[in-house]
Protein backbone atom coordinates (compact mmCIF):
# COMPACT_ATOMS: atom_id res chain seq x y z
CA UNK A 1 0.00 0.00 0.00
CA UNK A 2 1.24 3.23 -0.63
CA UNK A 3 -0.03 7.02 0.01
CA UNK A 4 0.30 9.68 -2.75
CA UNK A 5 2.00 12.32 -0.66
CA UNK A 6 1.97 15.34 -4.02
CA UNK A 7 1.89 15.58 -7.40
CA UNK A 8 4.48 17.07 -10.04
CA UNK A 9 3.86 19.55 -12.69
CA UNK A 10 2.65 16.85 -15.07
CA UNK A 11 0.20 15.60 -13.10
CA UNK A 12 1.96 12.34 -11.89
CA UNK A 13 1.60 11.50 -7.79
CA UNK A 14 4.70 11.12 -6.05
CA UNK A 15 4.26 7.62 -3.71
CA UNK A 16 5.24 7.40 0.02
CA UNK A 17 8.14 4.88 -1.22
CA UNK A 18 10.02 7.54 -2.38
CA UNK A 19 10.50 6.42 -6.39
CA UNK A 20 6.92 6.00 -7.58
CA UNK A 21 5.57 8.32 -9.89
CA UNK A 22 1.92 7.18 -10.57
CA UNK A 23 -0.59 8.49 -13.01
CA UNK A 24 -4.29 9.55 -12.35
CA UNK A 25 -3.77 9.55 -8.61
CA UNK A 26 -4.46 12.46 -5.90
CA UNK A 27 -2.98 13.40 -3.15
CA UNK A 28 -3.72 11.68 -0.15
CA UNK A 29 -5.20 8.68 -2.10
CA UNK A 30 -4.10 4.98 -0.87
CA UNK A 31 -3.50 2.83 -3.28
CA UNK A 32 -2.52 -0.39 -4.31
CA UNK A 33 0.67 -1.25 -7.21
CA UNK A 34 0.01 -4.61 -8.99
CA UNK A 35 2.71 -6.15 -10.73
CA UNK A 36 1.78 -4.95 -14.03
CA UNK A 37 1.94 -1.58 -12.69
CA UNK A 38 -2.18 -1.18 -12.75
CA UNK A 39 -2.93 1.34 -9.91
CA UNK A 40 -5.74 0.59 -7.58
CA UNK A 41 -7.38 3.31 -5.68
CA UNK A 42 -8.09 1.80 -2.40
CA UNK A 43 -8.93 5.26 -0.63
CA UNK A 44 -10.09 7.78 -2.71
CA UNK A 45 -9.42 11.42 -2.25
CA UNK A 46 -12.34 13.93 -1.37
CA UNK A 47 -11.17 16.14 -4.62
CA UNK A 48 -11.87 12.68 -6.81
CA UNK A 49 -14.75 13.08 -9.21
CA UNK A 50 -16.10 11.02 -12.24
CA UNK A 51 -14.74 11.80 -15.27
CA UNK A 52 -16.63 13.39 -17.95
CA UNK A 53 -15.42 11.76 -20.90
CA UNK A 54 -16.18 8.23 -21.38
CA UNK A 55 -12.20 7.91 -23.51
CA UNK A 56 -10.43 9.35 -20.35
CA UNK A 57 -9.45 5.93 -19.50
CA UNK A 58 -8.09 5.52 -22.75
CA UNK A 59 -7.13 8.62 -24.64
CA UNK A 60 -3.78 9.87 -23.85
CA UNK A 61 -5.26 13.65 -24.45
CA UNK A 62 -6.50 14.64 -20.99
CA UNK A 63 -4.29 13.78 -17.42
CA UNK A 64 -6.69 15.24 -15.06
CA UNK A 65 -10.45 14.30 -15.36
CA UNK A 66 -10.56 12.59 -12.08
CA UNK A 67 -9.81 15.77 -10.34
CA UNK A 68 -12.58 18.19 -9.16
CA UNK A 69 -12.47 21.89 -10.59
CA UNK A 70 -11.51 23.58 -8.00
CA UNK A 71 -8.17 21.28 -7.18
CA UNK A 72 -6.87 21.76 -10.89
CA UNK A 73 -7.48 25.27 -10.49
CA UNK A 74 -5.36 25.39 -7.20
CA UNK A 75 -2.94 22.73 -8.20
CA UNK A 76 -2.50 24.71 -11.81
CA UNK A 77 -1.83 28.23 -10.01
CA UNK A 78 0.48 26.42 -7.34
CA UNK A 79 2.68 25.24 -10.27
CA UNK A 80 3.38 28.93 -11.17
CA UNK A 81 3.70 29.90 -7.87
CA UNK A 82 6.16 27.75 -6.86
CA UNK A 83 7.68 28.49 -10.12
CA UNK A 84 8.27 32.08 -9.44
CA UNK A 85 8.87 31.39 -5.63
CA UNK A 86 12.14 29.44 -6.34
CA UNK A 87 13.10 32.76 -8.12
CA UNK A 88 12.47 34.95 -5.26
CA UNK A 89 9.23 36.80 -6.40
CA UNK A 90 5.84 36.83 -4.42
CA UNK A 91 3.51 38.58 -6.56
CA UNK A 92 -0.22 38.59 -5.94
CA UNK A 93 -2.03 36.39 -7.75
CA UNK A 94 -5.42 37.00 -9.28
CA UNK A 95 -8.04 34.14 -9.91
CA UNK A 96 -7.48 31.71 -12.35
CA UNK A 97 -9.95 31.89 -15.15
CA UNK A 98 -10.56 28.83 -17.07
CA UNK A 99 -12.17 27.62 -20.15
CA UNK A 100 -15.19 25.81 -20.33
CA UNK A 101 -15.61 22.02 -21.53
CA UNK A 102 -15.85 21.41 -25.58
CA UNK A 103 -14.39 24.82 -26.63
CA UNK A 104 -10.77 23.95 -28.00
CA UNK A 105 -11.29 25.29 -31.26
CA UNK A 106 -8.33 23.46 -33.06
CA UNK A 107 -6.79 20.04 -32.66
CA UNK A 108 -4.39 18.06 -34.04
CA UNK A 109 -5.72 14.30 -34.90
CA UNK A 110 -4.41 11.47 -36.18
CA UNK A 111 -5.83 8.85 -38.41
CA UNK A 112 -5.52 5.74 -40.03
CA UNK A 113 -7.02 3.34 -42.08
CA UNK A 114 -8.61 0.28 -40.84
CA UNK A 115 -10.50 -2.96 -42.68
CA UNK A 116 -13.50 -0.97 -42.33
CA UNK A 117 -12.66 2.35 -43.15
CA UNK A 118 -10.51 4.73 -40.74
CA UNK A 119 -10.56 5.97 -37.37
CA UNK A 120 -9.56 9.64 -36.68
CA UNK A 121 -8.41 10.22 -32.74
CA UNK A 122 -5.72 10.75 -30.30
CA UNK A 123 -2.91 8.28 -29.26
CA UNK A 124 -2.91 6.83 -25.94
CA UNK A 125 -0.57 8.07 -23.15
CA UNK A 126 3.07 7.30 -24.26
CA UNK A 127 2.05 4.99 -27.07
CA UNK A 128 1.08 4.04 -30.74
CA UNK A 129 -2.16 3.00 -30.04
CA UNK A 130 -5.12 5.37 -31.63
CA UNK A 131 -7.90 5.48 -29.53
CA UNK A 132 -11.00 7.31 -31.77
CA UNK A 133 -12.86 10.14 -29.22
CA UNK A 134 -16.17 10.63 -30.87
CA UNK A 135 -17.09 11.88 -27.69
CA UNK A 136 -14.34 14.13 -26.66
CA UNK A 137 -14.94 16.63 -24.05
CA UNK A 138 -11.87 19.23 -24.81
CA UNK A 139 -12.88 20.69 -28.75
CA UNK A 140 -15.74 22.33 -30.36
CA UNK A 141 -18.94 20.31 -31.35
CA UNK A 142 -18.37 21.83 -34.96
CA UNK A 143 -14.16 19.90 -34.20
CA UNK A 144 -16.20 16.33 -33.34
CA UNK A 145 -19.39 16.65 -35.82
CA UNK A 146 -16.69 16.67 -38.94
CA UNK A 147 -15.49 13.02 -37.56
CA UNK A 148 -17.12 11.14 -40.30
CA UNK A 149 -15.43 13.63 -42.78
CA UNK A 150 -11.96 13.40 -41.40
CA UNK A 151 -12.53 9.33 -41.32
CA UNK A 152 -13.20 9.72 -45.18
CA UNK A 153 -10.69 12.03 -45.51
CA UNK A 154 -8.06 9.82 -43.90
CA UNK A 155 -9.35 7.08 -46.29
CA UNK A 156 -8.07 9.19 -49.15
CA UNK A 157 -4.74 10.64 -47.50
CA UNK A 158 -3.72 7.82 -45.99
CA UNK A 159 -1.53 4.53 -47.26
CA UNK A 160 -2.77 0.94 -45.73
CA UNK A 161 -0.12 0.94 -43.51
CA UNK A 162 0.78 4.38 -42.44
CA UNK A 163 -0.54 6.90 -40.54
CA UNK A 164 -1.93 11.00 -40.93
CA UNK A 165 -1.78 14.02 -38.81
CA UNK A 166 -4.88 16.17 -39.18
CA UNK A 167 -4.60 20.10 -37.77
CA UNK A 168 -8.60 20.99 -37.63
CA UNK A 169 -9.43 24.57 -36.51
CA UNK A 170 -13.23 25.55 -36.49
CA UNK A 171 -13.91 29.14 -38.17
CA UNK A 172 -17.25 30.57 -39.20
CA UNK A 173 -17.21 29.38 -42.30
CA UNK A 174 -16.02 25.89 -42.48
CA UNK A 175 -13.61 23.61 -40.73
CA UNK A 176 -10.02 24.94 -41.75
CA UNK A 177 -7.89 21.44 -42.25
CA UNK A 178 -4.38 21.08 -43.00
CA UNK A 179 -3.06 17.28 -43.55
CA UNK A 180 0.56 15.88 -43.00
CA UNK A 181 0.74 13.06 -44.99
CA UNK A 182 3.42 10.91 -47.10
CA UNK A 183 1.66 10.34 -49.95
CA UNK A 184 2.23 12.52 -53.13
CA UNK A 185 -0.20 15.12 -54.27
CA UNK A 186 -1.12 14.53 -57.65
CA UNK A 187 -3.44 15.79 -59.90
CA UNK A 188 -6.29 13.44 -59.74
CA UNK A 189 -6.31 13.45 -56.14
CA UNK A 190 -6.31 17.17 -56.20
CA UNK A 191 -9.55 16.90 -58.13
CA UNK A 192 -10.81 14.62 -55.82
CA UNK A 193 -9.73 16.47 -52.65
CA UNK A 194 -11.70 19.62 -54.28
CA UNK A 195 -14.81 17.46 -54.69
CA UNK A 196 -14.29 16.60 -51.03
CA UNK A 197 -14.01 19.89 -49.89
CA UNK A 198 -17.19 20.88 -51.48
CA UNK A 199 -19.07 18.11 -49.93
CA UNK A 200 -18.20 18.64 -46.59
CA UNK A 201 -18.26 22.97 -46.44
CA UNK A 202 -14.50 23.21 -45.55
CA UNK A 203 -13.45 26.98 -45.44
CA UNK A 204 -10.01 25.44 -46.89
CA UNK A 205 -7.67 22.22 -47.25
CA UNK A 206 -3.69 22.12 -47.45
CA UNK A 207 -1.79 18.79 -48.38
CA UNK A 208 1.44 19.40 -46.30
CA UNK A 209 2.58 22.87 -47.07
CA UNK A 210 0.23 23.53 -50.35
CA UNK A 211 -2.85 24.85 -49.92
CA UNK A 212 -5.24 22.59 -52.49
CA UNK A 213 -9.01 24.68 -52.39
CA UNK A 214 -10.14 27.25 -50.46
CA UNK A 215 -14.24 27.54 -50.59
CA UNK A 216 -14.23 30.71 -48.07
CA UNK A 217 -10.84 32.20 -46.32
CA UNK A 218 -10.95 30.73 -42.94
CA UNK A 219 -11.22 33.96 -41.25
CA UNK A 220 -10.68 33.93 -37.36
CA UNK A 221 -11.28 37.06 -35.31
CA UNK A 222 -8.99 39.15 -33.37
CA UNK A 223 -10.84 41.58 -31.51
CA UNK A 224 -13.12 42.69 -34.16
CA UNK A 225 -10.60 42.38 -36.63
CA UNK A 226 -10.61 39.39 -39.47
CA UNK A 227 -7.32 37.71 -40.08
CA UNK A 228 -6.81 34.75 -42.78
CA UNK A 229 -3.50 32.77 -40.42
CA UNK A 230 -1.56 30.55 -42.63
CA UNK A 231 -1.85 26.82 -42.62
CA UNK A 232 -1.23 25.46 -38.86
CA UNK A 233 0.26 28.99 -37.75
CA UNK A 234 -0.27 29.12 -33.94
CA UNK A 235 -3.89 30.66 -32.72
CA UNK A 236 -4.95 30.36 -28.67
CA UNK A 237 -6.59 27.15 -28.37
CA UNK A 238 -9.73 28.68 -27.28
CA UNK A 239 -11.95 32.15 -28.08
CA UNK A 240 -12.51 31.88 -23.93
CA UNK A 241 -8.84 31.76 -23.13
CA UNK A 242 -7.76 34.34 -25.45
CA UNK A 243 -10.17 37.07 -24.67
CA UNK A 244 -8.97 36.21 -21.05
CA UNK A 245 -4.66 36.85 -22.32
CA UNK A 246 -6.16 40.03 -24.11
CA UNK A 247 -7.93 41.74 -21.59
CA UNK A 248 -5.03 41.04 -19.07
CA UNK A 249 -2.68 42.72 -21.62
CA UNK A 250 -4.93 45.69 -22.92
CA UNK A 251 -5.04 46.69 -18.48
CA UNK A 252 -1.79 46.28 -18.41
CA UNK A 253 -0.53 48.86 -21.52
CA UNK A 254 -3.48 51.01 -20.71
CA UNK A 255 -2.33 54.40 -21.70
CA UNK A 256 0.51 53.38 -23.65
CA UNK A 257 0.25 55.33 -27.13
CA UNK A 258 2.79 53.33 -28.86
CA UNK A 259 3.45 49.83 -28.30
CA UNK A 260 5.99 47.12 -29.69
CA UNK A 261 4.68 43.55 -29.69
CA UNK A 262 7.32 40.71 -29.39
CA UNK A 263 6.29 37.82 -31.16
CA UNK A 264 3.45 38.97 -32.53
CA UNK A 265 2.11 35.73 -34.33
CA UNK A 266 -0.96 36.52 -36.55
CA UNK A 267 -2.09 39.66 -34.37
CA UNK A 268 -3.37 38.33 -31.19
CA UNK A 269 -2.87 41.42 -29.54
CA UNK A 270 -1.54 43.57 -32.15
CA UNK A 271 -4.70 43.90 -33.86
CA UNK A 272 -7.06 44.86 -31.15
CA UNK A 273 -4.32 47.24 -28.97
CA UNK A 274 -4.19 48.81 -32.80
CA UNK A 275 -8.01 50.33 -31.70
CA UNK A 276 -6.15 52.54 -29.68
CA UNK A 277 -2.23 52.80 -30.03
CA UNK A 278 -0.11 52.98 -32.74
CA UNK A 279 1.72 49.05 -33.15
CA UNK A 280 5.08 47.99 -34.56
CA UNK A 281 4.48 44.23 -34.50
CA UNK A 282 7.51 41.90 -34.51
CA UNK A 283 7.90 38.22 -35.53
CA UNK A 284 9.77 35.53 -37.19
CA UNK A 285 7.33 33.67 -39.22
CA UNK A 286 6.74 36.65 -42.58
CA UNK A 287 3.73 34.79 -43.64
CA UNK A 288 2.39 35.24 -39.85
CA UNK A 289 2.99 39.13 -40.30
CA UNK A 290 1.53 38.74 -43.65
CA UNK A 291 -1.81 38.50 -42.38
CA UNK A 292 -1.26 40.17 -39.60
CA UNK A 293 -0.85 42.85 -41.81
CA UNK A 294 -3.82 42.20 -44.27
CA UNK A 295 -6.01 42.33 -41.54
CA UNK A 296 -5.26 45.46 -40.61
CA UNK A 297 -5.45 46.70 -43.95
CA UNK A 298 -8.74 45.42 -44.12
CA UNK A 299 -9.62 46.53 -40.22
CA UNK A 300 -11.58 50.02 -39.54
CA UNK A 301 -10.84 52.86 -37.10
CA UNK A 302 -7.14 51.22 -36.22
CA UNK A 303 -3.85 53.35 -35.58
CA UNK A 304 -0.71 53.00 -37.38
CA UNK A 305 0.95 49.72 -37.80
CA UNK A 306 4.34 48.47 -38.48
CA UNK A 307 5.68 44.94 -39.05
CA UNK A 308 9.38 43.60 -39.17
CA UNK A 309 10.05 40.14 -40.01
CA UNK A 310 13.34 39.17 -37.50
CA UNK A 311 14.46 36.80 -35.64
CA UNK A 312 14.64 37.67 -31.97
CA UNK A 313 15.93 34.74 -30.49
CA UNK A 314 19.43 35.86 -32.39
CA UNK A 315 18.57 39.74 -33.17
CA UNK A 316 16.87 41.07 -30.79
CA UNK A 317 15.39 44.49 -30.25
CA UNK A 318 18.03 46.57 -29.02
CA UNK A 319 17.51 49.59 -26.43
CA UNK A 320 17.95 52.00 -28.97
CA UNK A 321 15.09 50.29 -31.48
CA UNK A 322 13.13 50.03 -27.95
CA UNK A 323 13.52 53.97 -26.73
CA UNK A 324 10.01 55.25 -29.01
CA UNK A 325 8.07 53.10 -27.45
CA UNK A 326 5.96 53.50 -24.37
CA UNK A 327 5.26 49.64 -23.61
CA UNK A 328 6.13 46.44 -25.24
CA UNK A 329 4.37 43.01 -25.31
CA UNK A 330 6.39 39.71 -25.77
CA UNK A 331 4.61 36.30 -25.93
CA UNK A 332 7.53 33.99 -26.69
CA UNK A 333 7.56 30.09 -26.81
CA UNK A 334 8.31 28.05 -24.03
CA UNK A 335 11.97 28.55 -24.28
CA UNK A 336 11.02 32.04 -23.15
CA UNK A 337 13.50 34.94 -24.37
CA UNK A 338 16.35 35.84 -22.66
CA UNK A 339 18.12 38.02 -25.58
CA UNK A 340 14.99 40.19 -25.77
CA UNK A 341 14.15 40.69 -22.42
CA UNK A 342 18.05 41.27 -21.47
CA UNK A 343 17.49 44.30 -24.03
CA UNK A 344 14.09 45.19 -22.73
CA UNK A 345 16.06 45.17 -19.06
CA UNK A 346 18.31 47.76 -20.39
CA UNK A 347 15.68 49.51 -22.48
CA UNK A 348 13.93 52.76 -20.81
CA UNK A 349 10.65 51.29 -22.19
CA UNK A 350 8.36 51.85 -19.22
CA UNK A 351 6.10 49.06 -18.64
CA UNK A 352 6.00 45.29 -20.04
CA UNK A 353 3.14 43.15 -20.49
CA UNK A 354 4.97 39.45 -20.50
CA UNK A 355 2.73 36.07 -21.54
CA UNK A 356 4.04 32.71 -21.41
CA UNK A 357 2.92 29.16 -21.83
CA UNK A 358 6.02 27.91 -19.61
CA UNK A 359 6.24 28.68 -15.59
CA UNK A 360 9.71 28.03 -15.15
CA UNK A 361 11.01 30.54 -18.05
CA UNK A 362 8.33 32.91 -16.94
CA UNK A 363 9.74 32.99 -13.58
CA UNK A 364 13.86 33.22 -14.88
CA UNK A 365 12.20 36.32 -17.32
CA UNK A 366 10.23 37.61 -14.45
CA UNK A 367 13.21 37.58 -12.31
CA UNK A 368 15.59 39.24 -14.83
CA UNK A 369 13.28 42.37 -14.91
CA UNK A 370 12.82 43.01 -11.56
CA UNK A 371 16.69 42.63 -10.98
CA UNK A 372 16.79 45.62 -13.88
CA UNK A 373 14.36 47.76 -11.40
CA UNK A 374 11.16 46.37 -12.71
CA UNK A 375 7.96 45.83 -10.24
CA UNK A 376 6.34 42.68 -10.96
CA UNK A 377 2.42 43.05 -10.96
CA UNK A 378 -0.77 40.76 -10.33
CA UNK A 379 -0.05 37.24 -11.99
CA UNK A 380 -3.09 35.71 -14.30
CA UNK A 381 -3.24 32.21 -14.86
CA UNK A 382 -5.18 31.28 -17.76
CA UNK A 383 -6.32 27.32 -17.82
CA UNK A 384 -7.13 26.98 -22.05
CA UNK A 385 -5.68 23.49 -22.02
CA UNK A 386 -8.25 21.98 -19.48
CA UNK A 387 -7.71 18.92 -17.72
CA UNK A 388 -3.86 19.32 -19.23
CA UNK A 389 -0.92 20.49 -17.23
CA UNK A 390 -0.37 23.56 -19.40
CA UNK A 391 -0.96 26.76 -17.76
CA UNK A 392 -0.73 30.58 -19.71
CA UNK A 393 0.19 33.23 -17.70
CA UNK A 394 0.44 36.61 -17.98
CA UNK A 395 2.13 39.83 -16.05
CA UNK A 396 2.99 43.13 -16.24
CA UNK A 397 5.83 44.85 -15.31
CA UNK A 398 6.98 48.66 -14.46
CA UNK A 399 9.97 50.37 -13.91
CA UNK A 400 10.06 51.69 -10.24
Amino acid sequence: MLTIESLTHLGLGRASDGRSLLPRVLPGEEVAVAQDGTVRIVTPSADRVAPPCRHFKTCGGCAMQHASDDFVAAWKTGIVQKAVQAQGLMPEFRPIITSPPQSRRRAKFSGRRTKKGAMVGFHAKASDVLVAVPDCQLVTPALTGIFPALESLTVIACSRKGEIDLTVTETAVGPDILVATEKELTPQLRVELAGFAQLHRLSRLVWNDEPVVTINPPLQDFGGVGVVPPPGAFLQATKDGERALYAAVDGITAGAGRIVDLFAGCGTFALPLSKRAEIHAVEGESAMLDALDRGWRGGHHLRRMTTETRDLFRRPLQPDELSRFEAAVIDPPRAGAVAQITTLAQSGIGTIAMVSCNPVTFARDSRMLTDAGFAMGAVQVVDQFRWSPHVEIVAGFTRN
